[in-house]
C-alpha cells in the first residue's frame, strides 16, 4: 500500500519557490508526526541486527536494497529505469580463501632439497596472487629502495625472473628517531605493500617474506617483562595474605583467593613464555584479501630462511640484520646455487551489489534535465578494516552512517511522489552501494549513467544526517554553484538551522563523484560523533525530529532547484572537505587526482582531478591512465602512492599517461601535503 497520507499540507507561493514562467505553485509537506513515524520505522529496520550491518557480500545488504525498492515503488516512483529494473548491478570483491594446492620446495647446492610444510614452515598470503612459480633465490634485505636516504637494497642486484626473500619492517627499529623510524613508528618503507611493489617493479616472480630478528627479540623481552610483572603480583598478594589477622576468617579467605588468582595468572603467563624468540607466520588474510600484485607471496620461518642463508652466504638472518644496522649498508645478494619453486592457489569471492534507482519524471521544456538525490545504504557489516574497533566482529548497524541518509531519501521520495503535479525537471532518487569501499556505487553511476550527465543539473547528497544537535547543520558544496549560497541561507533561516556552509565539492561521500563530472553538488551532514564506524551506532541514538527537519529543508531545496528558470552554473571550487574535528596532513606531496576503481587496465586510472590542483594544472583529465611517474613504472594505485612518496613538494615531475589510444607526457608540479 502506497504511503500517501500527509495530514498537514503547506501550499507555497510560486513566487517564493520558482521564477519559472507558467509553472504552477508546488505543494510541499511540512514535518509532522506521520513523517517521523515513517522515519523511525525505516531506521529501525535498516539499522537492525537482521540486516547484519548492510555489509557487502551479506544477505542484509540485499534485503536493504529490496526494502528501498519496495518503498520507492509504494511512493509512486518508477522503478524500471535500469532496463526494466530498479537495480544498477556490478560486482565487488568480498574476500579470499586458501585453495587446495599450496607447496614450497627449496633446491640447493649438491642436490640438497628442502620441502617446506604448509603452516609450519610457510604460509601463502592473500595479498599475493595465485599461480606456480620457479626461480633462483635472491636476498633483498628489507626490500627498501630509498635513494634519498642513501639506502637502496636493489642497487646492483638482478631480481628479474627470480624469487625474492625480503625481511619485514625496517633497519634500526630500536632507535626512536632512526632513518626509517620516528614519532609515528615505522615509515612507509616498512609496509608490506611497499616492499611487494618494489620487488614487482624489479621483476621478481614471487616473494618470500621473513620476520626480522629484532621484532622477535623485542617480543620475547616484552613477554619476559610481563611474566616478571605477574611474579610481582604474586609477591604482593603473598605479603597481603601474611599480613591478614588469622582470626578474621572473611579477610583471610579473600586474601587466600587473591593469592590463588595471582599464582594462576603467573603460571599461565609463564606457560606461554618460550626460551626462543617468537617467529609467528602471518595468517592468510592478514594484510587484506585483494591482490596487491600479480605474483605469489608466501611467509617463511626464520629457521627455514637461515638454512638457506647459512649455506649460501655463511651468515644467519640475525648476523645480516646486525651488519645492516651497523652502518646502514645493504647486504643484498644473489643466493648462488639456490632456487625455489611452488604453487599458491587462492579462491577469490565476489558479490553482486546494486545501486537502487527510483524516478519521478518532470513535465515541460526542461523535463529531460535531472536532479539527483542520493544517499548510500551500505555500511561495514561485521566490522573489518574500516571499523574503529580493531578486530571487532560485532555487527556495525550504521544507524547514522548511513541509514539516516537512506531513510531521509525514502521520505523525500514519498513527499515528491505524492505531488499532484509534476515538477519541471526529472528527480532521480538513488541509494548507492559501495560507498564505504571508496564511493564505488556513485562512481559506477557516473561512469554508466542512467540519465545523461550533461543533462544532470545538480546532485543533493545525504550522509549522516541523523544526529542533529543544537540546530547545527553542515552543508558541503556551497561553492560549487553561485545559486547555492543565497538559497541555502534563506532556507536554513526559514528552517531555524544554524548553517555551516563549506564550499568544497571534493569530500568523502558520493557527491564527489558528481562534482568530478562538473555537476553542482550539496552534501548534508549533521556532524561526527564517538559512535562513527563503531558497533554502537544504533537507531536509538538517532534524533528523529531533527532528521525530519533536515528532510523538510531538503525537500524545499529540491523543489526550488527543479523549478529554476536556468540550470545552476558549475564552479570548480578548489580544496578537499575535511569531515572531522581536526584536519590531518597527508604524508606525501599533493597531486590532486581521484582514482577510478572501475577499470582493470594496467596503470593508475583517473576518475577525475581536483579543480586547481597540480594534476589539473599539469593538463591531466578524467579518463587518463598514468603509466609512469618520473622514473617509476606505474601498474596500479599502490604503485602511484609509493612513487609519489619519493618526491618532495615543489618538484616538477614528468607523468606519462594513456589518453584514449594516445600516449603523452605532461609535467606536474607537486604541492605540499594536504
Amino acid at each position: 500500500m502506497a504511503l500517501r497520507v500527509f495530514p498537514r499540507v503547506l501550499p507555497l507561493l510560486a513566487a517564493l519557490l520558482v521564477a519559472w514562467a507558467g509553472v504552477a505553485p508546488v505543494e510541499l509537506f511540512s514535518a509532522d508526526a506521520a513523517s517521523r513515524e515513517r522515519l523511525l520505522r525505516d531506521i529501525k529496520y535498516l539499522a537492525s541486527e537482521e540486516l547484519e550491518g548492510r555489509g557487502v557480500g551479506l544477505k542484509g545488504l540485499d534485503d536493504a536494497a529490496d526494502y528501498i525498492r519496495d518503498q520507492f515503488a509504494q511512493a509512486g516512483l518508477n522503478v524500471n529505469a535500469v532496463n526494466g529494473s530498479p537495480f544498477q548491478m556490478f560486482t565487488m570483491s568480498t574476500g579470499a580463501t586458501l585453495g587446495p594446492l599450496n607447496t614450497l620446495e627449496i633446491a640447493g647446492q649438491e642436490g640438497k632439497k628442502l620441502t617446506a610444510a604448509l603452516d609450519s614452515d610457510f604460509a601463502p598470503q592473500s595479498f599475493g596472487n595465485s599461480g606456480a612459480f620457479t626461480g633462483e633465490l635472491v636476498f633483498c634485505g628489507y626490500g627498501i629502495e630509498a635513494p634519498d636516504k642513501n639506502f637502496d637494497e636493489y642497487a646492483g642486484l638482478d631480481v628479474k625472473g627470480k624469487v625474492a626473500i625480503i625481511m619485514r619492517k625496517v633497519p634500526r627499529q630500536g632507535e626512536a628517531h632512526g632513518v626509517f623510524t620516528g614519532r609515528r613508528g615505522v615509515s612507509s618503507h616498512g609496509e608490506l605493500r611497499a616492499k611487494l611493489d618494489r620487488a614487482f617493479a624489479h621483476g621478481a616472480v614471487a616473494v618470500l617474506f621473513v620476520n626480522d630478528p629484532y621484532s622477535g627479540r623485542n617480543d620475547l623481552e616484552k613477554a619476559k617483562q610481563q611474566v616478571a610483572n605477574l611474579a610481582q603480583g604474586v609477591a604482593a598478594a603473598a605479603e597481603e595474605f601474611e599480613a591478614v589477622d588469622q582470626g578474621d576468617a572473611e579477610k583471610l579467605a579473600a586474601a587466600r583467593k587473591k593469592l590463588s588468582d595471582e599464582v594462576a595468572r603467573y603460571k599461565a603467563g609463564k606457560g606461554h613464555l618460550s626460551a626462543d624468540e617468537p617467529d609467528p607466520l602471518m595468517k592468510f588474510g592478514y594484510a587484506g584479501s585483494d591482490p596487491i600484485r600479480g605474483l605469489p607471496v608466501m611467509h617463511i620461518t626464520r629457521a627455514l630462511c637461515d638454512q638457506i642463508l647459512k649455506a649460501a652466504l655463511n651468515k644467519t638472518l640475525t648476523e645480516i640484520e646486525a651488519a645492516i644496522d651497523g652502518d646502514l649498508t645493504p647486504q643484498s645478494a644473489a643466493l648462488s646455487g639456490w632456487s625455489a619453486g611452488g604453487v599458491v592457489t587462492i579462491e577469490r569471492q565476489q558479490a553482486l551489489v546494486k545501486n537502487v534507482i527510483g524516478v519521478l519524471e518532470g513535465s515541460g521544456p526542461v523535463a529531460d534535465e535531472t536532479v539527483v538525490i542520493g544517499a548510500h545504504y551500505d555500511h561495514l557489516g561485521r566490522g573489518g578494516a574500516d571499523s574503529f574497533i580493531p578486530g571487532s566482529k560485532e555487527i556495525h548497524n550504521g544507524a547514522d552512517d548511513n541509514a539516516s541518509g537512506t531513510v531521509a531519501l525514502l521520505e523525500l521520495a514519498r513527499h515528491f511522489g505524492s505531488l499532484k503535479d509534476k515538477l519541471p525537471r526529472r528527480l532521480a532518487f538513488i541509494a548507492f552501494t559501495g560507498e564505504e569501499r571508496g564511493l564505488l556505487g556513485s562512481a559506477r553511476y557516473t561512469k554508466e549513467p542512467i540519465f545523461p550527465l550533461e543533462k544532470t543539473i545538480a546532485m543533493i547528497n545525504m550522509d549522516m544526517v541523523g544526529r542533529l544537535r543544537d540546530d547545527k547543520l553542515t552543508i558541503f558544496g556551497s561553492g560549487t554553484s553561485p545559486v547555492w549560497d543565497e538559497m541555502l541561507t534563506r532556507l536554513g533561516k526559514d528552517s531555524h538551522f544554524e548553517l555551516f556552509l563549506k564550499p568544497e565539492g571534493m569530500g568523502p561521500s558520493d557527491h564527489e563523484s558528481f562534482f568530478l563530472k562538473q555537476i553542482p553538488v550539496l552534501h548534508f551532514f549533521t556532524g561526527n560523533h564517538g559512535d562513527y564506524h563503531r558497533p554502537s551506532d544504533d537507531w536509538e541514538k538517532i534524533n528523529i525530529p531533527g532528521t525530519d527537519r533536515v528532510v523538510d529543508m531538503i525537500q524545499r531545496l529540491v523543489a526550488e532547484v527543479a523549478s529554476l528558470p536556468e540550470r545552476p552554473k558549475y564552479i570548480a571550487v578548489q580544496g578537499n572537505a575535511q569531515i572531522g574535528t581536526a584536519e590531518r596532513q597527508g604524508s606525501r606531496p599533493y597531486f590532486g587526482s581521484v582514482p577510478d576503481f572501475g577499470t582493470d587496465k594496467p596503470g593508475y586510472a583517473l576518475a577525475g582531478v581536483s579543480p586547481g590542483g597540480p594534476a589539473e594544472k599539469g593538463g591531466l583529465k578524467a579518463g587518463d591512465r598514468i603509466i609512469q611517474l618520473g622514473p617509476h613504472k606505474i601498474e596500479n594505485l599502490s604503485d602511484f602512492d609509493l612513487a609519489l612518496r619519493q618526491f618532495s613538494p615543489g618538484a616538477s615531475v614528468e607523468v606519462v599517461v594513456i589518453r584514449g589510444d594516445d600516449r603523452m607526457t605532461v609535467k606536474v608540479v607537486l604541492d605540499k601535503p594536504r
